[in-house]
């Protein structure tokens, strides 16, 4: 996985982050950001056709995989894992790589960031494609029986500290085969490479109080920073597309064109035939909707 790869450990916004980047550093830039419980390595099957066309940059987020884990509790209101956090660590790798604008292929967690990053940063991002979101106040205003059920870590993750980091930590591996392997394609949609990832990293020292700290960021500051969006009339400028799995939760309970609509200007998209990780489910069909959309000028 990113043969062609170079990893850098990147000073920014106080923290580092982990990332790898693209030897040929002679295309235009895409950064790609991942989703939880998971890392960079989530995007191992694109890459390949990607770094056709772009310089690659995958980089872990605060709070995971190798990246730095900051202090936060709720003294801070969670805001050291704020999506405006991340999202400022996100623009000032990219700026330290020598890439003051560029495009983004978001997943989950990532994309969320990235959300964040189009409206407090419209001069650093292009455009970007996001995968199986939508909005963080949409999904928790518009709670149901079904979506609470299928997302019940969201609800899980924002408990007061140390409850669900002391039950994540007597079993790493439990929780993150059970998070991942109990959605619609079950663990085969992993490679066994991209999987041992996974399973190190959740055993790293102070991740799954970072996982706790993002979600509950979430759920406070974060929610805070978009109703002041709405009110403000604040809306993503840039093209956005959507992407999300056919047979996933955001198909089942939300319908991510409009709620996009409502926070963005220039929104388009559509379902895959998949679930919820569509870069590691289906690559191909991904590949085949994105690309176009992000070679766009």
């Amino acid at each position: 996985m990113f043969q062609q790869f170079t990893l850098h450990r990147v000073s920014t916004n106080g923290i580092t982050i982990n990332a790898r980047v693209a030897n040929d550093r002679s295309k235009p830039p895409l950064l790609l950001l991942h989703g939880h419980p998971q890392t960079h390595v989530i995007w191992h099957k694109v890459e390949p056709e990607l770094s056709k066309h772009f310089t690659v940059v995958a980089a872990d987020l605060r709070g995971y995989g190798d990246s730095d884990k900051p202090a936060s509790d709720a003294s801070m209101n969670h805001a050291p894992y704020s999506k405006r956090e991340m999202a400022k660590d996100m623009v000032g790798l990219m700026a330290q790589l020598g890439f003051p604008t560029f495009k983004v292929l978001a997943h989950d967690r990532g994309a969320r960031v990235t959300h964040r990053m189009m409206v407090d940063h419209p001069d650093a991002v292009e455009r970007a494609t996001l995968l199986d979101i939508a909005p963080t106040l949409a999904m928790y205003e518009q709670t149901t029986m079904d979506f609470a059920k299928a997302y019940w870590h969201w609800f899980f993750l924002i408990q007061r500290e140390p409850l669900p980091e002391t039950m994540i930590a007597a079993d790493p591996e439990f929780f993150i085969e059970k998070m991942m392997g109990n959605r619609h394609a079950g663990l085969s949609a992993f490679a066994p490479d991209a999987l041992a990832e996974y399973r190190r990293c959740i055993r790293l020292p102070g991740i799954a109080h970072a996982i706790c700290e993002d979600y509950r960021a979430a759920a406070t500051t974060d929610l805070e920073h978009d109703r002041a969006d709405r009110e403000a009339g604040r809306k993503v400028q840039q093209p956005l597309q959507v992407l999300w799995g056919a047979n996933g939760i955001i198909e089942k309970c939300f319908k991510p064109l409009d709620e996009w609509r409502r926070v963005a200007l220039d929104v388009r998209g559509g379902s895959t035939p998949c679930g919820h990780y569509i870069p590691e489910e289906a690559p191909e069909a991904l590949l085949k909707e994105a690309l176009p959309f992000l070679l766009e000028n």
